[in-house]
């Protein structure tokens, strides 16, 4: 026999309907399962912040070529409710996979350096200097 809860102390609120759920509801109507990102330039190089909460720093992967900055986070996530007897009442498992790419040229490859902290992705991204943006020109005698 099922046995469902309702939450009559708040406000009449379509979405509850999806609070079981983990929030799907909310976040799959609402457009959260993107990676919300900021992207500043100055003549220096580039500064990208992207929101990636509930993710772990191991579970993000960064990537630069072809002038292209990939940001992919992933996470996979249990629950389980228990009730006082040690029965399990709820079990419940969800993954996100959010990938996002960023077209920014001539960015000095080895001087990247990246943050993740309190859920915000920080990177520092150099633009090459202008004396080796050239680097392939070969002249001709």
């Amino acid at each position: 026999m099922a046995r469902y809860l309702i939450n009559r102390n708040n406000e009449f609120d379509p979405m509850n309907i999806f609070n079981d759920m983990g929030n799907f509801g909310r976040n799959f109507f609402n457009g959260n399962s993107t990676m919300k990102t900021d992207i500043n330039e100055t003549d220096k190089g580039y500064e990208v912040k992207a929101e990636l909460p509930g993710f772990k720093k191991d579970g993000i992967h960064l990537d630069y070529r072809d002038d292209t900055l990939r940001i992919n986070a992933s996470h996979d996530v249990a629950k389980e409710d228990k009730d006082e007897d040690g029965r399990v009442l709820r079990q419940e498992r969800s993954s996100s996979n959010i990938t996002r790419s960023f077209y920014l040229p001539g960015v000095d490859q080895d001087n990247v350096k990246a943050t993740y902290d309190g859920g915000i992705l920080t990177l520092t991204l150099p633009k090459v200097a202008e004396d080796q943006k050239d680097s392939h020109h070969i002249e001709i005698d």
